[in-house]
């Protein structure tokens, strides 16, 4: 689910690391879950999942800010300078 606040769009996420095939694989229970192929090692995981997120929206990799959740599964993310409208079409 996205939430507008006045800093940017807030997106939680759902990060399964080491995966064979990744990519956006849809949502549940308004969190977004996304596949990644590299570890959860040192920071690599969070990202990969950055790059995804900044190439799918369209937005620098500077404006996609993980918030909250660096060593979880589940992940906030903070979207600078996109639209929830345009979010949700490219998601």
């Amino acid at each position: 689910m996205l939430v507008e606040t006045k800093e940017g769009l807030l997106l939680s996420v759902k990060v399964t690391p080491k995966a064979r095939q990744p990519g956006i694989t849809g949502w549940e229970n308004g969190v977004l879950k996304i596949k990644v192929a590299a570890p959860p090692d040192k920071g690599e995981a969070n990202q990969a999942v950055i790059d995804l997120l900044a190439h799918t929206l369209n937005i620098p990799k500077k404006n996609v800010l993980l918030i909250r959740g660096g060593t979880s599964r589940f992940k906030q993310f903070c979207l600078i300078g996109i639209t929830k409208e345009n979010a949700e079409r490219y998601l």
